[in-house]
């Protein structure tokens, strides 16, 4: 049995750990304990329930309106891993400045980031919003056509980004890609970005948007896109979507074309 001197000894190093690392502890407790009861409690999936309450909450047809109240519940009521409205910002300036005409997306998750992305894109613009867990997929579905976008603006593709990246010009006629935006699994942005130079389907001017590559982190993805040439690039430098305190970045990219 421990004595009481020895747990003393240690109760200042438990008080740096605990004051260090502090806004790991709340998101553990946000993204996972919280979850868990809810799910349990409510035979709902997290994003299930995220619609749920945009369904009650927001203005259909309204993308800005839908978006406030993701924010609100993310932010006030369970967590969930969208890019959040000050990131979103860097998404909001980059679509703006390039008016991209064909856009890819891995990683729809429920709905969010699509509904960000197709409200500024120019008419006659596409979306093509790629998510392969099926259930996320039908939420996804559900938010896009509540924001008011139909199937010539946005189209969700239930199956692996790897699947998919390689038959978007013979599935869909997708000849060039204008921007893409990657939030998907971390450890699959590499073998994507590799994919898409391979594919073709970037040409010079391209803009790729690369979420959360300080943390969870892509250290194999940055890697690669320092040292390829293939690329103009830089980092934004922000925090974790809706926990402050944890240090998070952007990855945006302009292909410059293959010599």
């Amino acid at each position: 049995m421990v004595s009481p001197a020895i747990a003393l000894a240690f109760l200042p190093l438990l008080l740096t750990l605990i004051i260090k690392y502090r806004y790991y502890f709340v998101l553990f407790y946000r993204a996972v304990l919280v979850r868990m009861v809810q799910d349990c409690r409510t035979g709902l999936s997290r994003e299930e329930r995220a619609f749920q309450y945009v369904m009650t909450h927001a203005t259909p047809g309204d993308p800005d309106s839908i978006l406030d109240t993701f924010d609100h519940w993310c932010s006030k009521v369970e967590f969930i891993s969208n890019i959040g409205p000050k990131k979103g910002k860097v998404l909001d300036r980059l679509l703006k400045e390039t008016c991209p005409l064909t856009v890819l997306e891995l990683g729809a998750h429920c709905g969010y980031s699509t509904v960000r992305i197709a409200r500024l894109l120019p008419i006659g613009a596409r979306i093509y919003s790629v998510e392969m867990d099926e259930r996320n997929a039908v939420v996804a579905e559900k938010i896009i056509r509540l924001a008011g976008f139909d199937d010539d603006t946005v189209e969700l593709i239930v199956r692996p980004s790897d699947e998919v990246i390689p038959r978007l010009r013979e599935d869909f006629g997708v000849e060039r890609l204008d921007f893409v935006f990657m939030d998907h699994w971390k450890r699959c942005y590499l073998a994507d970005l590799q994919l898409l130079e391979g594919s073709g389907l970037l040409g010079k001017g391209t803009v790729i948007l690369a979420d959360n590559v300080i943390f969870p982190g892509a250290p194999h993805f940055l890697r690669h896109v320092k040292r390829s040439g293939l690329y103009e690039y830089r980092v934004h430098r922000a925090t974790l979507e809706y926990i402050r305190g944890i240090r998070d970045g952007m990855a945006e990219l302009t292909y410059l074309g293959t010599n």
